[in-house]
C-alpha cells in the first residue's frame, strides 16, 4: 500500500466558530472513513516506534494505525483496547501534540500524523456498530476498592477487571466520571460518550457506588478491615479550588472554575429549567491560562456573555493550555488580556462585581519552573468592566482522605506521596495515582498512573 507523503494532516471538520459559540454541541465533527484511511497512510511505521514512547499508557500506535490504513477498523479497535479503556475520551482530550505526536517522525519536516484524531475515529466507529455482548473475565477471588471514578480510577478499575478482580468504585458525586463529567464541557467531550465508556467497564464487572464520600461516609481503613477489600486505589483527583486572596474575592459573581464548570457541565446549567443554575453574566473575566480557563471562558460565551476575557500574567508563549484550545477560543471571540495580573475585584454597594483591576506585567528571568518570571509594571493599573470573575488558577487535592487516614504520607502541598514506578503509598495495600498525587495534570497522565497502580496491585495480591 502506497504511503501518503503529504506534509500536513487531514483537516478536522468543525462547526463554524460563529455557530458553535452559541451552542454546546461538539466542536470537532470527526473524520470520515476516507479521511481516516488517508491520514493513516501518512504513518511511516517506524521500526523504533518513537510515538509509543510518548504515550503514557503505551498504546501500540503504529499497530492500530496500520489497521486503519487497511480499512480494518474492527482490528484497529482491538489493538487500541489492549492498552486503553477509554479511547473515545483520549482521542478527544489528550494533549497529543506534546506526547505521541510530538515524537512522530513526520513532524520533523511537516505535521505529525493525526494520532489523536485517528484514535477518536476508531473509537467512534466502534460505538456506531452498536452494543455487543461482553463476557466478564473469570473471577480470581480478590476484591479491590477504587476511590474516585475519574480517569485514573477508571483506568485502574478497567485493567483489574480484565484480570478477574472484583472491583468496586466509590464516587463522591451522584454521577460517575469525575472531571470527565464535571470539568470538561460538552462541546469538547460529549457526556454520552463518557457514559458509554463507563458502561463498557460495568459490563466487565466493575461496580460503581455513587454518593459515597470516602473519608466521611467510610474510611480507607474501614474499606480494608471491615468491608473485605484487599487493596485500595486512591484516585480522588484534585478538586479543591485555589484563589488569589486578593480584595473582592468574596463578592457576588466571583466563582471558582470548578463551581462554574460543575454547574454548567454536570448540572447542565445551559438548559432551560436547570435545577442548579449559574449566573449568566454579560462581561466575564477568567483568570488563568490553562485548559480549565479556556473551558470556563468558552462556556461563559455560550451562556450568552457579550464579552469574555482571559486574564493571564504571562505571554501567549507561556500559556499552559493546549494550542488547539487557545485557537478555538480565539475563533469563538474570546479576548486575551495577556501580561496582565489581577490585584483587586471591584464591587458596588450591593456586593456585586463591577470590575477587575489589573497591573501590566513584563517577563523577567526564568523561575524554578524554567518559565520567565512575570514582573509588575508600577503605576500601570487599569480596570476591566465585568460583572463576573472566574478563578481558574489551579486546584489541589481535597484534604478529606489524608486527614482521615492514619499513616498515609502526604506532601506539604497536600498531594499523596506515592512511588512513581508502582503507585504504592506508605500504607501496605493502598495505592494512589493521578491528580491526587501529582496535582492537576492531564487525563492521559492520570490514566497512566491508574494502569501502573493496577499492575502493581495485581503483583501485590498475587504474592509476586
Amino acid at each position: 500500500m502506497a504511503k501518503n507523503m503529504r506534509m500536513d494532516k487531514n483537516a478536522m471538520p468543525e462547526q463554524p466558530a460563529e455557530v458553535r459559540n452559541k451552542n454546546f454541541l461538539e466542536v470537532a465533527l470527526g473524520y470520515t472513513a476516507e479521511q481516516a484511511m488517508d491520514e493513516a497512510r501518512r504513518c511511516l511505521s517506524c521500526r523504533n516506534r518513537p510515538c509509543v514512547s510518548g504515550c503514557p499508557v503505551g498504546v501500540d500506535i503504529p499497530g492500530f494505525i496500520a489497521k486503519v490504513a487497511e480499512g480494518d477498523f474492527a482490528g484497529a479497535y482491538e489493538v487500541l483496547s489492549r492498552d486503553t479503556s477509554l479511547p473515545a475520551i483520549c482521542g478527544r482530550v489528550c494533549p497529543q501534540e506534546t506526547q505521541c505526536e510530538e515524537k512522530c517522525v513526520r513532524a520533523l519536516k511537516g505535521e505529525s500524523v493525526g494520532i489523536g484524531r485517528l484514535e477518536r475515529f476508531v473509537a467512534d466507529w466502534k460505538m456506531a456498530q452498536g452494543e455487543e455482548a461482553v463476557r466478564p473475565p473469570v473471577p480470581n477471588g480478590h476484591r479491590v476498592a477504587v476511590i474516585g471514578s475519574g480517569p485514573s480510577g477508571l483506568a485502574c478499575a478497567g485493567d483489574l477487571a480484565k484480570k478477574g478482580y472484583e472491583v468496586t468504585i466509590f464516587e463522591a458525586l451522584h454521577a460517575a466520571g469525575g472531571v470527565l463529567v464535571y470539568g470538561i464541557p460538552e462541546f469538547r467531550l460529549p457526556k454520552e460518550i463518557v457514559r458509554r465508556e463507563i458502561a463498557g467497564l460495568e459490563k466487565l464487572g466493575v461496580k460503581i457506588d455513587t454518593n459515597v464520600v470516602v473519608g466521611k461516609t467510610i474510611s480507607v481503613r474501614e474499606l480494608m478491615q471491615e468491608e473485605g477489600f484487599e487493596a485500595v486505589f486512591i484516585g480522588s483527583g484534585a478538586g479543591l479550588p485555589k484563589f488569589m486572596h486578593i480584595p473582592g474575592e468574596n463578592l457576588k459573581g466571583v466563582f471558582s472554575a470548578n463551581e462554574f464548570l460543575t454547574r454548567t457541565n454536570l448540572m447542565r446549567a445551559y438548559e432551560l429549567g436547570c435545577p442548579t443554575p449559574v449566573m449568566k453574566a454579560q462581561r466575564v473575566a477568567v483568570v488563568g491560562g490553562g485548559n480549565v480557563a479556556m473551558d470556563a471562558a468558552r462556556c461563559a460565551k455560550r451562556l450568552g456573555a457579550k464579552e469574555v476575557y482571559i486574564v493571564y500574567r504571562r505571554s501567549e508563549k507561556e500559556l499552559p493550555a493546549r494550542a488547539e484550545e487557545v485557537h478555538h477560543a480565539k475563533e469563538e471571540g474570546i479576548i486575551f488580556k495577556l501580561l496582565n495580573n489581577p490585584v483587586r475585584i471591584l464591587g458596588d454597594g450591593n456586593f456585586n462585581v463591577i470590575g477587575i483591576e489589573c497591573l501590566e506585567m513584563t517577563l523577567g528571568e526564568p523561575d524554578e519552573s524554567g518559565r520567565r518570571r512575570p514582573v509588575e509594571k508600577p503605576g500601570s493599573e487599569f480596570v476591566i468592566d465585568v460583572d463576573c470573575v472566574i478563578m481558574a488558577i489551579g486546584t489541589s487535592p481535597n484534604p478529606l482522605i489524608k486527614s482521615t487516614t492514619d499513616g498515609l504520607e502526604t506532601a506539604s502541598w497536600g498531594g499523596i506521596i506515592a512511588d512513581e514506578a508502582t503507585g504504592a503509598t506508605s500504607i501496605p495495600g493502598v495505592y494512589a495515582g493521578g491528580d491526587a498525587v501529582t496535582g492537576a495534570a492531564t487525563v492521559i497522565l492520570a490514566m497512566g498512573a491508574g494502569k501502573t497502580a493496577a499492575a502493581s496491585i495485581d503483583q501485590y495480591l498475587q504474592g509476586k
